[in-house]
This record gives structure tokens, sequence and C-alpha cells, in this order.
């Protein structure tokens, strides 16, 4: 099995940075939203104190499933894993890579190395599966579920963003050595 050809390291880092900002934003919302409001006695989240919602609470369980899907950190949270979802997908059209190659590239020096795509991709499907989780843990009225989410993907993307290391590249290169994922090239 042959190597597939490298692309240039900057734009993993790149969508790094975009996707930090997001989840940053993802996971302030989801601290200041349903997810982590409490109601005691005097204070109740807003919305479901309207509709009499119980007091000494959480207020995620006592909403309904509407009103946790309309919180504004879940459906930012949505964006980003369709994002996520769209570069495991289809990373030459992701919009971040997009943007990378046609604005970004053609300013800068060319790569000094490439490197393999693989685990960049698979980088996007461990950032998937923790926003997923989250998304889902917070339908079914989890306190904290999507903040915590939100910020264990920030921190994954941060790292990669500001030190260009790939937390998910070291996954899928310890699993390759494992065995589990991928071939290594055979030596000829």
């Amino acid at each position: 099995m042959t190597t597939p050809a490298g692309i240039d390291p900057r734009g993993p880092r790149f969508a790094a940075t975009i996707t930090t900002v997001l989840l940053l934003a993802a996971t302030f919302l989801g601290l200041i939203g349903i997810s982590t409001a409490r109601s005691f006695g005097w204070f109740a989240y807003q919305p479901l104190a309207a509709a009499g919602a119980a007091s000494d609470t959480w207020a995620i369980v006592a909403a309904s499933p509407a009103q946790r899907a309309l919180d504004p950190g879940f459906l930012l949270t949505v964006v980003i894993a369709l994002l996520f979802f769209w570069s495991v997908i289809s990373p030459a059209t992701a919009p971040w890579g997009v943007v990378f190659r046609r604005f970004v590239r053609p300013r800068l020096a060319p790569p000094t190395e490439l490197e393999d795509p693989r685990p960049p991709r698979f980088a996007q499907g461990v950032g998937l599966f923790v926003v997923t989780i989250g998304l889902a843990l917070h339908l079914i009225g989890v306190p904290w579920a999507l903040p915590i989410a939100t910020a264990a993907a920030f921190i994954a993307a941060f790292l990669n963003a500001a030190f260009s290391f790939c937390l998910g590249c070291q996954i899928y290169l310890l699993l390759q050595r494992a065995g589990l994922l991928g071939r290594t090239p055979s030596a000829a």
C-alpha cells in the first residue's frame, strides 16, 4: 500500500485555529446556557421559570427536548460537528481547507515537507466523535455534558493551533503502531 499524497501541514493548523475559536465560543455558550443552569429557589433559568419548572434542579433536566435543541451552545456545536463531518467525508472540499488553499497558501513559501493526510483526517473524526457525544448527552438532559465535550475538543484544537501538536494525529499513530489502523508502508 502506498502512502497518499502529502498535504501542507500548515493547512490543518490553520483549520485548527478557526476551530479553536468556534469551540471556545461553544464552550462559553454551553457554560452560560441551559446545560449548566441550576434553579435555586428565588433564581430560576428564565425560559423554564416562565414554564413553571420545579426549583432546585438542573435546568436541562426540567427542559423539554425542544428547549435543549434550541440552546445556543447546542446549535453552535451542531455547526461544529457538521464541519468536522465534512472534513472527514470530503477533506478536499471542507471550508477551512478551501480557504487555506485559495487565500492563505499562495501567500506563503512552499512547505519544506508534506505530511500524510490520514492522521489529520482521523483527528477530525475524533473531534466529531467528542462533540457528537456531548450533543447526544445534552439532548437527553445530562448537565454539563455539552461544555465538557466542547472544552475537550477545544483543548485538542488549541494544542494543534498554538503548538502544532495534533492530539488526534498522535492517537492515530499509536493505533497504527499497534496494528489497529492503516498499514505502514512495507519496506521494498
